[in-house]
């Protein structure tokens, strides 16, 4: 008989389990279903399962069903079925209780499906914001709710509370304005009035592209824009919260102590401010697989909670009339756990900050009751917390490559090897220091190749060199840099900081200096096209199962990875990719294997989603210079080699006017017509049209000349807010 604490924790074996129980039962040989069962039956109660963990799972496979589905028939069919298996599961308690195992996993798995669904559905309709309907030029007037500064880019971004004029609401928008436009004055509660664009979220420019539309439903933005005159100021504001101005004034302190990109890091460091770090920079920090450093996270929060909780406990065990009367893991605990909300709130209480102070404080919950420090259990329920409260960022490249990072930690410190070489022994100093080094190794590379797939399908992009990087980038930014910074800091206030701000200098452009070395290096990043969903899902699962299974059927998972990579080999570019606006057309050349894009875009947004989805890193070459195309004010011919046989494509260029009747004879030599513009009727192709009334239904789209197979942005997105108001929400620029 298995107790109620027990169910709740694993699923525990009965008396009689596998296939010791069975023998007892010959009648169920006659039925191939009862076999099959049996066999899964034995297979849960050999392996271990830990049921916190796989709720968690179920429960964010709920979610992800509500995005991967476009229809809300779709969203409330999967809740149907969830009920219905939960009854049945109930209703035939009598049949499955030969089955414990499975009748409690259909009951409790189908339970928490149904549970994640609805709270990302439910989510979606409460924090979701409509798009403004089409773009919007003006004078606005609007209260400052957000002040971020952009000294890198030399602009301020500010997020506005504005009165729609087409509406009677009042909607929350992003905004950017050069740096000389605004002063010190405009803060947070600050009402101004400008002249400005306002425009619609983008929704993404291709398929498998990064989805603005959908972040920006989730965090409230109904537009964005850039305000086009310098900005009046009718009314001072508060400057928002005492938190908020502080936090501003640290970030501008620091980028004075030092400055360009060594200042950005050290802000972000400890306000969580980037907006001071290079590009170029920027982009080697990613490169170099050292990004996660830039942005507050786990490792930050943890180092910072971990530093005051091994100081409390230190220094007052050095009291014998306080550790005698006072539990000191409990009150470090408290400690910690205010040093790490104190961080929090003046890093500005980001989503990715605030789940890594929640899962750091379930983890000085345990240390204080005496409980192993971190585990699936616990991972399993951090996860649980954030997708609970944050449901939506399941989907995002931060969650997966933090609780991805933290899970290959535990599954390998969980491992025999791994404890084995980490048993005490008897040896050298040396000896000691070079076995710490190769696990350290070993969890790296580890934590890249799951990390890799993630970037892949994100980014389209990943570093190869990671894991040696962070082998010093790591220990370099939690013992070296941020002890600097937080030093200088706290000087600064009796004005002694000059010292230690020079040190922490050269610490900060070592970092650096290794970001772009390893950025350097031949084969440092790979990139590729666009990776699909399954392919993707392959590798999710087969990390899930490698890592939450206890026996050697672990190895299973290996299987599933395997032929993730093996996808990988086999995938594709697009040969040709067109925007949702149809001002941004692309394809490869089938002899240079260039890439070779219609104009040259004054947009790094747009020329960025064009490389990425094509798995390039060289610049492009413009369609006019290719010789694969000619090319006249209106319109551009190509001919594209599919195989054995030739597509011939039509691209507009221009806006003037063409006359129909010549155009109709164009379009009827060619292909794939394709325009930013509504074409006319008696314009056919002789197999596709793709112009603004297409392109209004569908978003951006590539094409797959071989297979004659065309993908829509459209084509997953179906009933979700963020897609209602189509393809105005595409880049303009």
């Amino acid at each position: 008989m298995v107790s109620n604490a027990a169910t709740m924790v694993d699923f525990e074996p009965p008396a009689l389990t596998g296939g010791a129980a069975l023998q007892h039962r010959p009648w169920i040989s006659q039925s191939h279903l009862s076999r099959s069962l049996a066999g899964v039956e034995r297979f849960l109660s050999n392996s271990g399962f830990a049921r916190a963990p796989w709720l968690t799972v179920a429960f964010g496979t709920g979610i992800i069903a509500w995005f991967s589905l476009a229809q809300s028939e779709a969203w409330a069919g999967v809740c149907v079925v969830c009920v219905l298996i939960a009854v049945f599961s109930r209703t035939r308690q009598n049949e499955l209780s030969r089955f414990p195992y499975i009748g409690r996993a259909i009951f409790a798995l189908s339970l928490m499906v149904l549970a994640g669904c609805l709270t990302i559905w439910t989510r979606s309709e409460i924090i979701g914001q409509a798009a403004i309907s089409r773009p919007v030029t003006g004078l606005f007037t609007a209260r400052v709710l957000e002040r971020e500064q952009q000294p890198a880019l030399e602009r301020v971004r500010l997020v506005l509370a504005l009165r729609y004029p087409e509406s009677r609401r009042a909607i929350k928008v992003r905004m950017n304005v050069p740096a000389s436009w605004v002063g010190d004055r405009v803060a947070s509660g600050t009402l101004i009035r400008f002249h400005g664009r306002l425009s619609p979220p983008a929704s993404a420019m291709f398929p498998g592209g990064y989805d603005f539309a959908r972040s920006a439903w989730f965090s409230g933005f109904s537009a964005t824009g850039r305000i086009t005159s310098p900005v009046e100021i009718l009314a001072s504001g508060s400057g928002g919260n005492w938190i908020a101005r502080q936090r501003l004034a640290l970030s501008k302190h620091i980028n004075r102590q030092l400055p360009g990109s060594g200042g950005g890091i050290a802000a972000a460091l400890t306000t969580g401010d980037m907006g001071a770090i290079g590009k170029d920079d920027a982009q080697a920090m990613r490169d170099a697989g050292l990004a996660h450093l830039l942005s507050i996270s786990g490792l930050h929060v943890s180092a910072a909670i971990g530093c005051i909780y091994f100081l409390v406990l230190r220094s007052l065990a050095l009291f014998p009339a306080i550790a005698l009367r006072v539990r000191l893991p409990i009150l470090a605990a408290v400690m910690g756990a205010l040093a790490g909300i104190g961080y929090t709130l003046l890093s500005g209480s980001q989503v990715p900050t605030v789940r890594s102070c929640l899962s750091a404080l379930l983890v000085l919950a345990a240390l204080a009751l005496g409980r192993q420090a971190l585990s699936m259990r616990l991972l399993a329920a951090a996860a649980f917390l954030v997708l609970l409260i944050w449901p939506e960022s399941l989907i995002g490249p931060s969650f997966q490559m933090s609780f991805a990072a933290v899970m290959v930690l535990v599954a390998l410190s969980d491992s025999a090897p791994i404890k084995h070489w980490l048993a005490p022994r008897d040896e050298a100093i040396l000896t000691k220091a070079l076995r710490s080094f190769a696990l350290m190794l070993v969890m790296g590379i580890a934590i890249e190749a799951a990390l890799m797939p993630i970037g892949m399908y994100h980014f389209h992009r990943a570093g190869f060199y990671g894991a040696f990087a962070n082998l010093l980038a790591i220990p370099l930014t939690t013992l070296i840099v941020m002890p600097l910074v937080a030093l200088a800091l706290a000087l600064d206030v009796v004005g002694l900081g000059a010292p230690v701000w020079w040190l922490a200098h050269h610490a900060v452009d070592a970092l650096l200096e290794i970001a772009r070395w390893v950025a350097a290096q031949p084969g440092a990043v790979k990139v590729m096209p666009r990776m699909g969903e399954w392919h993707f899902m392959l590798f999710v699962v087969g990390g899930l199962w490698l890592c939450l299974v206890q026996s050697l059927a672990r190895l299973w998972g290996l299987a599933a990875i395997a032929a993730g990579y093996l996808g990988l080999m086999m995938i594709q570019a697009p040969d040709v990719m067109i925007s949702g606006n149809g001002r941004h057309v692309a394809w490869i050349d089938p002899v240079s294997e260039r890439l070779v894009t219609l104009r040259d875009s004054s947009s790094d947004y747009a020329l960025d989603n064009i490389m990425e989805s094509a798995g390039v890193l060289d610049d492009p070459e413009l369609m006019r210079s290719n010789p694969q195309a000619k090319c006249n004010e209106d319109f551009c011919k190509v001919a594209l080699k599919d195989g054995y046989s030739t597509r011939h494509l039509l691209i507009a260029r221009g806006d003037l006017p063409v006359p129909e009747d010549a155009l109709a004879r164009a379009c009827a030599r060619s292909d794939i017509v394709i325009a930013h513009r509504r074409l006319p009727t008696t314009c056919r192709p002789k197999w596709l049209k793709v112009d603004r009334r297409m392109l209004d239904r569908t978003g951006g789209v590539t094409i797959d000349l071989k297979n004659r197979r065309l993908t829509s942005v459209a084509e997953t997105q179906g009933d979700h807010g963020w897609w209602r108001n189509g393809v105005l929400k595409q880049v303009q620029h």
